[in-house]
């Protein structure tokens, strides 16, 4: 499969369609799966690792809902390349670098994939817009039904669905929402509200999850273990969470709207407008955080040159693995700064 082909698509999760989608970029449900009799990745030789990228191929194959998906074996690809694929959330950085008889398998418009042979045997993904954990949860579900008819999973009576790390034992579920916070962070809300967060069940990481840091007003909201209470009701709670989030994030927007608020995020919305419009070099980060600040003001009604599609797609490409994708070689840092700086003119002229 030709990597680059994927930039001419738009993922499904960064269409700004689903429910609550000004606030909550997309949604996302994580099953953690290991086969049994089988060491886990981590403790496993060569030769059953890949005796489980083999198996765990033609399970996929089998599943309806990842028939016609494509089939990636990291060993093929770049540093770029997998880069890329992290970007675009499909496989993790620690699957990034482990590369031999690992592999992710990608569904249609990139909602459902399957990575194989990471901290676990199989993470089975489904990703869309807006809050939408219930729905994903069902796709996810009945892809997992499909996978074990193929498969025998490793599960104990007591302890559920055994994993390489004791907050993924259980259901294996991890449900995640990733939140766009500028209202909170401006109103000097956004620690207080997020220290409450850890009193209901929930974690909060950054932008690629754990150990990642916040980039331009962007968290990963997610239940904080997977063992104990089942997994609809797993998905209840950390959907109840954000959408109390939404309201507090909706509630922070407007009074910033409001008064001499609104003369000053006006300033601070058309400023970034400018850079991003006249910018010769700018940096990931820098173009992360005038980007959440014309997200913000599209959420608004105001009226700019820029579409909640283009920016969302652009928090996307404006990462180095994609600079590098659509520039067809590895770029140093200053030469990614002039092509993002590039992008984000015609993108915003």
């Amino acid at each position: 499969m030709q990597l680059s082909n994927m930039l001419r698509f738009k993922m499904g999760w960064a269409e700004p369609a689903g429910p609550s989608h000004e606030v909550v970029l997309s949604s996302r449900v994580r099953l953690a799966r290991n086969l049994s009799g089988r060491p886990f990745p981590g403790r496993s030789t060569p030769k059953a690792t890949a005796a489980v990228l083999s198996e765990a191929l033609a399970a996929a194959r089998k599943a309806k809902a990842l028939a016609k998906a494509a089939s990636i074996l990291l060993e093929e690809l770049e540093e770029t390349e997998r880069v890329f694929l992290v970007e675009r959330y499909l496989i993790s950085r620690l699957l990034a670098q482990a590369t031999r008889s690992r592999g992710v398998v990608v569904g249609e418009r990139e909602i459902l994939s399957l990575m194989i042979n990471e901290e676990d045997h199989l993470r089975l993904q489904g990703i869309d817009s807006g809050l939408c954990l219930e729905k994903l949860f069902d796709q996810t579900d009945s892809v997992d039904d499909d996978l074990s008819r193929s498969l025998e999973f490793a599960f104990h009576p007591d302890w559920g669905y055994l994993a390489a790390c004791p907050t993924n034992a259980g259901t294996g579920l991890r449900a995640s929402c990733l939140v766009h916070l500028p209202g909170l962070g401006l109103t000097g809300q956004i620690n207080r509200v997020l220290d409450g967060l850890s009193r209901l069940g929930v974690v909060v990481r950054g932008l690629y999850g754990e150990g990642t840091k916040v980039t331009g007003d962007l968290y990963q909201v997610s239940n904080a273990t997977a063992l104990g209470p089942a997994e609809r009701s797993l998905i209840s709670s950390v959907s109840k969470v954000v959408g109390t989030l939404v309201q507090r994030e909706l509630e922070a927007r407007r009074s910033l709207a409001e008064g001499s608020h609104g003369t000053r995020l006006e300033d601070l919305v058309y400023r970034s407008l400018g850079v991003l419009q006249n910018a010769r070099v700018i940096s990931y980060e820098e173009s992360m955080q005038h980007l959440s600040y014309i997200r913000l003001a599209l959420s608004l009604g105001w009226k700019i040159p820029a579409s909640l599609d283009a920016v969302n797609e652009l928090t996307v490409l404006a990462r180095p693995g994609h600079i590098q994708m659509l520039a067809g070689r590895a770029l140093d840092a200053g030469e990614r700064d002039f092509l993002r700086a590039s992008l984000l003119r015609k993108k915003f002229s």
